[in-house]
């Protein structure tokens, strides 16, 4: 029987064990990209984690209705400005154009670092009547009202008759959130500071418009997700996950949102991802402490000292839990990437061996079967990556004494290490998300793999005519270009860093 799956519930403050509305069907709402520049890294760090829990709850046999939706209208500046209308008007193009443009980017981007796609990815702009409708249900049930062509939601209403709901998620208290509150352009016209927009009165200059029960105008940003996670799983659902820093307002407001129109909150549990740092801060572009995806992948930054593949930058992701701040410096970068060498090449290392034909398991073969059941329990105990990929080391350090012959194959029955390595590949690749990428740049690539073996027979040539200065120099040459060569008694072997 496996263990139960437990994850740590925002809402609540506390590790719950997870129970899904309907069994064996899981409704999971991530709140995707606003598309109005490129995706940056943080971006990166909360779809990445996102999608390493999907898959996941797939591994355990959910079926997962996954929606992730595309922001493209809504989104204000902190001087209240469409993000979008602000972006088409900096680049000279309609809100349309930036939004297909940055739209792609984003599943580039995805499809780079192996992100799975969602089940439904709905854009706010195509679900307009599902908000207008949603606001009417929410100043029929009177935590809304109309002002001036805008709707606002009464925050203190909603108070008073659900038993002070609101700031419950983010833990705000309502005094402290009027002693902060700022106006914003166009929203002179609440009642109250701390209540928020849920339909917007367009002014004569703004681009993105409809028609509404209340004039022109658009709706607001937290209404799109209220609206889009309720028509596609329901009033009430699984779980809804995002990053740290959408806790408040805007998953405060899809609460609220969601039980003013219908008496439900929405999600059942809340998932959120920290902050991603680099040198120990905020990334900020003020002050020059920032780097995009795209520089990472080139090194051309001052701020690293080597280039990194997607695969990589993934891998160096799976060591910091998902609720931890990661942070992103050169030494850390370096570290991680020998780790997914080592990593890579003990996957490799384990296609080679095998197991004894009818042998009985001894002590090794008892070890790889408990320590992959580790890192699976690890990831069953809230997505906890680092302490599982703690536990796939282990048995890379396994894998490479059998290997070496520190440890005899002759403890490890066939059986064993057949379903050992395909549950590895399983933890690895579909769950990790972690592609081959040494199988496609080597055992994949038949011209580079040929090229590979002429060199090592032209290296093993000048070692047999005691050409010690040529072969030092080749093995230096491909370990320079990223390839590096192990001399044993029976020969040389390659693999790519």
């Amino acid at each position: 029987m496996p263990q139960a799956l437990k994850l740590y519930n925002s809402l609540s403050r506390k590790k719950e064990v997870f129970q899904p509305l309907n069994e064996g069907f899981i409704g999971l709402y991530v709140c995707g990209p606003t598309v109005y520049s490129d995706v940056h890294l943080g971006n990166v760090r909360t779809f990445t984690s996102f999608d390493i829990i999907y898959r996941h709850l797939l591994h355990r046999g959910y079926k997962v209705r996954y929606v992730r939706n595309i922001t493209d209208v809504g989104h204000l500046t902190d001087e209240g400005e469409d993000k979008m209308s602000k972006g088409a008007r900096v680049a000279k193009l309609e809100p349309m154009e930036v939004a297909q443009k940055y739209t792609v980017g984003f599943h580039e981007m995805m499809r780079r670092f192996n992100n799975k796609p969602p089940s439904i990815e709905p854009r706010a702009s195509g679900h307009i009547i599902e908000q207008i409708e949603m606001v009417q249900e929410i100043l029929k049930n009177g935590y809304a009202y109309e002002s001036n062509g805008s709707v606002y939601f009464d925050v203190a209403a909603f108070n008073e008759k659900n038993d002070g709901m609101y700031g419950h998620l983010s833990g705000r208290k309502i005094d402290e959130l009027l002693a902060e509150s700022r106006e914003l352009k166009a929203q002179g016209d609440k009642r109250n500071p701390t209540d928020f927009a849920i339909w917007m009165k367009a002014t004569p200059d703004h681009i993105l418009r409809w028609n509404s029960p209340w004039g022109e105008g658009f709706p607001g940003w937290h209404l799109e997700c209220s609206a889009m996670s309720t028509k596609y799983l329901g009033e009430q659902f699984d779980i809804h996950g995002g990053g740290n820093d959408l806790k408040f307002p805007h998953h405060e407001n899809e609460i609220a949102q969601n039980a003013g129109s219908c008496g439900c909150g929405g999600a059942r549990y809340w998932l959120h991802t920290n902050m991603l740092l680099m040198n120990g801060r905020k990334m900020s572009k003020s002050d020059g402490n920032t780097i995009t995806p795209q520089q990472l992948f080139t090194g051309d930054s001052p701020h690293v000292t080597d280039s990194y593949s997607p695969m990589m930058l993934r891998f160096f992701m799976l060591q910091t839990h998902y609720r931890s701040p990661m942070d992103l410096t050169d030494e850390a970068l370096q570290a991680a990437k020998k780790g997914y060498a080592r990593l890579t090449e003990a996957w490799a290392n384990l296609q080679n061996l095998e197991g004894q034909g009818g042998a009985q398991n001894g002590t090794v073969g008892k070890e790889l079967t408990a320590g992959l059941a580790a890192a699976y329990a690890e990831m069953d105990d809230d997505f906890n990556t680092p302490k599982a990929l703690a536990k796939v080391f282990e048995l890379v350090s396994r894998i490479n004494a059998l290997k070496g012959g520190q440890l005899s194959l002759k403890e490890v029955s066939k059986e064993t290490l057949e379903i050992f390595r395909n549950d590895l590949g399983t933890l690895l690749f579909d769950v990790f998300g972690l592609q081959d990428e040494g199988a496609a740049a080597g055992a994949n690539d038949e011209a580079f793999g040929k090229v590979m073996d002429l060199v090592l027979d032209l290296r093993a040539q000048a070692r047999a005519e005691k050409n010690w200065g040529m072969s030092d120099k080749m093995r230096d040459g491909l370990k320079a270009a990223g390839v590096v060569v192990k001399d044993g008694k029976d020969g040389s072997e390659w693999s790519v860093e």
